[in-house]
């Protein structure tokens, strides 16, 4: 046993999850490094919510895809923290915008409560996800600035989508700020409860799924939601489980 285990006995637990655990103590306190982390992780958690989308950066990743750039009816970040009912709704202009096409499946991209997880993980996610689906209609992408999952039922049923599937930034935590969620939805129409979605959670590069064992799993889903007309609670992620060697490992933590 090494010389930090044995002072530590928290130690090894560390190593296993990103839950603050054993952080020791300094008088009343936290030591400082612990201190330290915190504050940073608080930092970089604030700056995922508020940070705004870069939706041109977004649509030069996404080059070679047909874009829309939308927006929610909330006119400000402020608004769509304070009034969520107005992130679930698109802008009268946006809303204009929408173009019925008869789609397979519709992609939309949503802001939500990180920007930095769209920005990091979406073009990767949907580039996967349009590959393992080439074979069906896909839709023009939208992407929506201070939007909520369910705006996608509105964009969905104004595109004519037989399904959408909305990426959208996770509400950041103190140990990941940068995590991304996919919301599956059949038959998308304004109204639908959520308990009609399939929800993809935790892709990230910190202990996650990665964006492209997501897209396997998304695509796993619409081919039976197709199959089987519905999403939700009915329909059970049952993709194959991923082999040992594809699951990424917890990132090292630094020592205190």
């Amino acid at each position: 046993m090494s010389d930090d285990l044995t002072r530590d006995p928290f130690a090894r637990l560390r190593q296993a999850t990103r839950a603050r655990i054993g952080l020791g103590r300094s008088g009343a306190g936290l030591p400082t490094s612990a201190l330290a982390s915190f504050r940073l992780d608080a930092a970089r958690a604030r700056d995922a919510v508020h940070a705004p989308l870069d939706v041109g950066a977004l649509q030069d990743e996404l080059s070679g895809f047909d874009t829309l750039a939308l927006a929610s009816a909330a006119a400000d970040r402020s608004v769509y923290l304070r009034r969520p009912d107005l992130g679930r709704k698109l802008s009268d202009e946006s809303r204009s915008a929408l173009r019925e096409g008869g789609y397979d499946l519709a992609f939309v991209i949503c802001d939500g409560l990180s920007s930095a997880a769209v920005q990091a993980h979406a073009g990767a996610t949907l580039r996967a996800a349009h590959e393992a689906l080439a074979d069906l209609s896909i839709a023009p992408v939208a992407i929506v600035t201070q939007g909520r999952v369910a705006v996608g039922d509105e964009i969905g049923q104004g595109l004519g989508a037989r399904m959408v599937a909305v990426l959208i930034g996770e509400r950041p935590g103190l140990t990941v700020a940068d995590s991304l969620g996919i919301y599956l939805t059949h038959n998308p129409q304004p109204g639908c409860p959520d308990s009609d979605r399939n929800c993809l959670s935790n892709i990230h590069l910190s202990g996650g799924q990665t964006p492209v064992q997501a897209a396997s799993k998304l695509a796993w889903l619409v081919r039976e939601a197709r199959r089987r007309g519905l999403t939700g609670t009915k329909l059970k992620e049952e993709a194959p489980s991923l082999a040992a060697s594809e699951i990424m490992p917890l990132p090292e933590r630094p020592k205190d």
